[in-house]
């Protein structure tokens, strides 16, 4: 049998796995940074907690778990047979699976505040660095495997908590030398949107559309509001809303309008209205934060997950062409659903592979990742191993990461050795250097060499540059 993997997944190898914490490690310092703390929660949840919280289109990217390796074993189909005698598959999963695979950390995140809320202080602040699992076709940037790097808090309408998503976002970026542009919208304002066109209940339909604007183009998503029954008098005023131009404040003073009776169906829109106040907001504390990176009001911006209520946020990389590298937004009815309404949260969630993929392609990860180990003491014999293992334990007890060759090979392999990973640093220390009781290390990138006594452990370090 050939060894594979699943499509949409990934085998990390170490190089690999040295980018991935140095992007994790970035994230979780800021993180702390605003007063989060880790949680973990399982990777499989009761398929109870999870349906009907992503929409129609997310329930069918969910991975489910059969119950058991002979899940089928008892199972009647013929009880499952529509009329025409084929198996209804939506019912029969539901018999053979009562599990799956979390699609998103934040439902998760709801599920553990209401079962421990007697347990958490409020308002309770989160960051989760786990992977997740989309049944979706995999393609450039999105696999069906990958890890979310979510921050929350719950229990606090403010919008600081906003502004600070943004600050975290700013911050992270930043320190990982990437140009980002913030995309924000309130799904109040797409509330609005169905309202002013006269389709009030279409709210869903017309969010799911809008959200695809980016991969399939505006005649695309009129085409799709027409099939879900909005006329094109209705279309129209979306497209208005879409095409506008200029400042954040000239969008809200022109979308003020619209959702004040300005646009042709006359309807006002107090969701709509609300949206447009809290957008005002936010901005305003943006502006007074003094966040570095551009930020700007996307009409279009919609994020077709059901659970979010305000404001709505996507982070792109302005050098890289790849999707949203980060979004989130704020929810107020998350924890209703599981018996503890009115516990209004908002977070965002950093998307580590796809920033692997831009850090990669941007050529931005530090040179320092590529090994690692910092030394290399080559092996020059039985006696000369004995003679360097103490130390390497003094300096590994520092914090040096280094490696003593197993193997009493030609120096040639050895060096080859250290070229293939990347060892900056080799020590060749035979028997002058055993008589003389120094080390000998060299720097493999500059050439530079230099001797030292075995106790001088400071000095080997401060050669190394740690």
């Amino acid at each position: 049998m050939k060894p594979s993997i699943p499509k949409g997944t990934r085998d990390f190898g170490q190089q690999e796995m040295a980018g991935r914490n140095y992007i994790f490690d970035t994230i979780k310092s800021v993180f702390r940074t605003f007063g989060y703390a880790q949680i973990d929660t399982p990777a499989m949840e009761n398929l109870s907690t999870l349906l009907g919280k992503y929409g129609e289109e997310g329930d069918k990217l969910l991975f489910r778990i059969l119950n058991s390796g002979d899940a089928f074993g008892k199972v009647d189909f013929d009880s499952f047979r529509d009329s025409d005698g084929a198996v209804n598959s939506v019912a029969l999963s539901k018999e053979v699976c009562e599990k799956g695979l979390r699609y998103d950390l934040t439902v998760p995140f709801a599920r553990y505040v209401v079962q421990h809320q007697n347990e958490l202080s409020f308002p309770f602040k989160r960051f989760q660095i786990q992977p997740v699992w989309r049944a979706d076709r995999p393609q450039k940037g999105r696999y069906r495997e990958f890890y979310q790097c979510d921050v929350d808090v719950i229990g606090s309408k403010s919008q600081i908590n906003e502004l600070e998503l943004v600050q975290i976002v700013d911050q992270v970026f930043s320190l990982l030398d990437v140009r980002v542009l913030v995309k924000i919208n309130n799904r109040k304002v797409l509330t609005g949107f169905a309202e002013i066109c006269g389709f009030p209940d279409k709210v869903v339909d017309i969010t799911v559309a809008i959200d695809k604007l980016d991969k399939i183009g505006i005649e695309a998503v009129e085409d799709e509001m027409r099939e879900k029954g909005l006329t094109d008098s209705a279309i129209a005023v979306i497209e208005q809303i879409l095409k506008l131009s200029g400042s954040t404040s000239e969008k809200i003073a022109s979308m003020r309008k619209l959702m004040n009776g300005g646009s042709p169906s006359g309807i006002v829109s107090e969701a709509g209205l609300k949206g447009l106040d809290e957008l005002e907001e936010l901005f305003g504390l943006i502006d007074a934060a003094g966040v570095s990176a551009p930020v700007e009001i996307d009409l279009s911006l919609a994020r077709g997950l059901n659970y979010y209520t305000g404001a709505i946020f996507e982070v792109k990389a302005l050098d890289f062409a790849i999707g949203s590298i980060c979004g989130g937004g704020r929810y107020d009815n998350l924890t209703g659903i599981f018996g503890l309404p009115d516990m209004s949260g908002v977070g965002i969630s950093f998307g580590a592979d796809r920033i692997y993929d831009v850090l990669q392609g941007l050529d931005k990860f530090p040179a320092g990742l590529k090994s690692a180990t910092t030394l290399l003491f080559a092996n020059m014999g039985t006696d000369e191993v004995r003679y360097v293992l103490p130390v390497a334990k003094a300096l590994r007890e520092r914090g040096v990461a280094v490696e003593v060759y197993p193997d009493s090979s030609k120096l040639k392999k050895q060096f080859d050795y250290a070229d293939r990973k990347a060892i900056p640093f080799l020590s060749i220390t035979g028997g002058n250097e055993m008589e003389a009781g120094q080390v000998n290390v060299k720097n493999l990138v500059s050439g530079e060499q230099k001797s030292f006594s075995a106790s001088d452990i400071q000095g080997i370090i401060d050669f190394l540059g740690q």
